[in-house]
């Protein structure tokens, strides 16, 4: 398994209990538009991610993202 299969597993696994509308999860997923996260959601998401990877997205980076592929590529970059 690739680090980036591996990453893409541990973030779709961390998006199930935030899932409330049990979205298929895939890629092209988006948080606002297919799960309709409003901004507490994504923050509480994200601090779970950065304390799973032990990394720190920043601000700016968030604001960038917004597919699960997107969070997959910024995960493998910063863990790289």
């Amino acid at each position: 398994m690739s680090d980036r299969q591996a990453i893409l597993d541990t973030v779709t696994a961390q998006i199930e209990p935030f899932n409330k509308k049990g979205v298929v999860i895939s890629e092209a997923t988006t948080f606002q538009g297919d799960l309709e996260w409003d901004s507490l959601t994504v923050m509480d998401f994200v601090a779970a991610i950065e304390d799973e990877f032990d990394i720190i997205i920043t601000m700016n980076m968030q604001a960038e993202i917004e597919s699960v592929g997107q969070l997959v590529d910024a995960v493998a970059k910063l863990k790289a």
